[in-house]
């Protein structure tokens, strides 16, 4: 938004398409399947919230089924990638998605205390609802206000965030990193630490209840499938110009030890998944439990 737009004349053999929509150099294949599995990886994180949504419409049990540890590490992870997004000032695309991520996490959260509240007979599920709709909006406009105050002062090197299509870098070359690019990778690593430790709550909890019951799969299918073409787009990107392979892969080695990682972690989840498919007999108290309060509701 804030740099030089690029034309073809900078990238000899470039793709028109790629420098039009995400104004980056795709010069071969590799560039071009690079950004095509970047914009895949978008719509996996983008849609896997949904299958969650449903799920926990459908069985009611939700503050049961998903740690709360597991939702806010989640969230902190996209809020911080929201800000990486307004420090980088990296194209609209970005930041949209962004803002997204964290829309759809606060969603995930109001349902959980939705049901929380509902499954303990309480009778304020319309104030705690009407409290992060709020929450929310106000979450968002706070960090878009304070994030393009503080973009307006960076100068125009960035860094790379979650997804590959992000805005043009001047002068990367081996030159050492910037105070933008220092800012912009310690906040993608905390940013990587907090995906990565949201998954162990879950897998706990799974444990524990030797259940995934009201736990969609398809939201963790969904999220190892972006992470896995993630990874897989960052490593078929050329580097630029005058820029060594080991130091293109430095600058990005937190997104792609956060998103190789988290792909671990969800590999177990999926063995639970299997492991617990039956269900058990805490199980079906937790249900027969869950449906006897409907029933005197």
């Amino acid at each position: 938004r804030g740099l030089p737009p690029r034309n073809l004349s900078d990238c000899p053999n470039g793709s028109r398409w790629v420098m039009d929509v995400f104004n980056e150099c795709a010069q071969d294949g590799q560039d071009i399947a690079s950004v095509v599995l970047g914009l895949v990886s978008i719509f996996c994180f983008a849609a896997a919230s949904f299958p969650q949504f449903y799920q926990a419409c459908k069985t009611g049990i939700m503050d049961r089924a998903l740690s709360i540890y597991f939702l806010l590490g989640w969230l902190g992870g996209d809020l911080l990638n929201l800000i990486g997004s307004f420090l980088a000032d990296q194209l609209p695309l970005q930041v949209y998605t962004a803002v997204y991520y964290v829309v759809a996490d606060l969603v995930m959260l109001s349902l959980y205390c939705y049901y929380k509240v509902k499954n303990r007979g309480g009778g304020f599920t319309v104030p705690v609802n009407a409290a992060f709709v709020f929450l929310s909006l106000g979450t968002v406009s706070t960090v878009s206000f304070l994030g393009r105050g503080v973009a307006v002062a960076q100068d125009p090197a960035t860094f790379k965030g979650r997804s590959l299509l992000s805005a043009y870098v001047d002068e990367l070359g081996s030159k050492p990193f910037t105070k933008s690019e220092i800012i912009g990778f310690t906040i993608g690593s905390i940013s990587s630490v907090l995906y990565l430790c949201s998954r162990v709550p879950q897998i706990h909890t799974n444990y524990k209840r030797k259940s995934t019951i009201g736990v969609s799969y398809s939201l963790f299918a969904l999220v190892m499938l972006g992470n896995l073409l993630y990874g897989l787009s960052v490593l078929l990107k050329n580097p630029e110009l005058g820029q060594g392979e080991g130091n293109y892969i430095l600058r990005h080695l937190p997104w792609l030890v956060g998103s190789l990682g988290v792909l671990s972690l969800d590999v177990v989840i999926s063995f639970q998944f299997l492991a617990y498919r039956r269900g058990t007999p805490s199980t079906c108290g937790e249900r027969d439990a869950l449906l006897s309060e409907r029933g005197d509701s």
